[in-house]
């Protein structure tokens, strides 16, 4: 989960007969959209979802010295005893590892020591990536909630299940402020309250990976639920004309080979949209097989 460093404060403007209340959390632009009610409403439901994310990324952020994830980050070995929401985080995450066959891990974070996806050239040695690959693997953790132990110089990340989350939950609590139609949008990721009022439903443009602007023929129409995206998109390396994708599989270290440049997903929840997008990328060149198994909507970009 990446941090914002910059003003926390919500700015409302008008947006298409409507509201936007944007700002910044975890290292993306935010936005509530409002389909509606007046100025003053969707300010406040910006700052309820606002509120929302910045509380996740101060609590989940591996970037915050003193939260959670430092606790158990530096126990260096110790258990550490965790509190109901952050228990049903590592509940789910185990329930990822399992069903993608490790391919999905909180442990993988390690592997930054060795890869910067930066659009530069480097590209780490087989060696560095071996001996990173010790500190990596969910199956060498002890999990019985309440209590997480790590073998000493492994940590977590949460990064790739927060902003979905943030995303459910802002939502949850802007449904229990108001009836007014509303769409939360953390990043690309996002979920609506319902259909709007004016119109059939919520238009939402995919945008096109390696290029500026929405395509045209990916323009999702949304009454109900939510959408995640994952992809290459903004984080690769390119060496000797071979870009290598941010999408690392843990069991090696390396980049998922053939994966997608990006995958969509409708899902009820964003949460569940965001899984089963990662796992998508996960399975590389099996992607869009275990897309048709799923039964869900989605858009693959190869």
């Amino acid at each position: 989960m990446q941090e914002s460093r910059v003003e926390r404060r919500v700015d409302t403007t008008t947006a298409d007969g409507g509201w936007r209340a944007s700002f910044q959390a975890m290292g993306s632009p935010c936005e509530v959209l409002c389909d509606g009610g007046t100025r003053n409403d969707a300010a406040a439901l910006g700052a309820i979802a606002a509120k929302e994310a910045w509380r996740i990324e101060d609590k989940f952020s591996r970037y915050r010295s003193g939260n959670v994830v430092d606790r158990i980050n530096t126990a260096a070995g110790a258990p550490v005893d965790v509190d109901d929401e952050t228990a049903r985080l590592v509940d789910f995450a185990a329930l990822l590892w399992a069903s993608s066959d490790g391919r999905f891990d909180i442990t993988s974070g390690a592997l930054r020591r060795a890869w910067t996806f930066d659009g530069g050239d480097t590209v780490p040695s087989a060696d560095l990536v071996a001996a990173i690959l010790a500190d990596v693997g969910w199956h060498r953790a002890h999990w019985s909630a309440p209590t997480l132990t790590l073998p000493a110089g492994m940590q977590v990340d949460f990064g790739g299940i927060g902003k979905e989350y943030a995303v459910d939950r802002a939502v949850a609590l802007v449904r229990e402020r108001t009836a007014q139609p509303a769409l939360v949008n953390f990043g690309g990721d996002l979920a609506v309250t319902g259909p709007p009022a004016r119109r059939p439903a919520w238009h939402v443009g995919l945008e096109s990976p390696r290029g500026p602007g929405v395509r045209p023929d990916r323009l999702v129409r949304l009454t109900t639920g939510a959408l995640a995206t994952s992809g290459d998109a903004r984080r690769y390396v390119i060496r000797d004309g071979r870009r290598y994708g941010h999408i690392l599989d843990p069991r090696t270290g390396w980049p998922v080979c053939d994966a997608p440049v990006a995958v969509t997903v409708a899902a009820d929840t964003c949460v569940q949209a965001g899984m089963v997008c990662t796992l998508a990328m996960l399975e590389g060149g099996g992607a869009e097989t275990f897309l048709e198994a799923q039964g869900v909507r989605s858009w693959v970009t190869r």
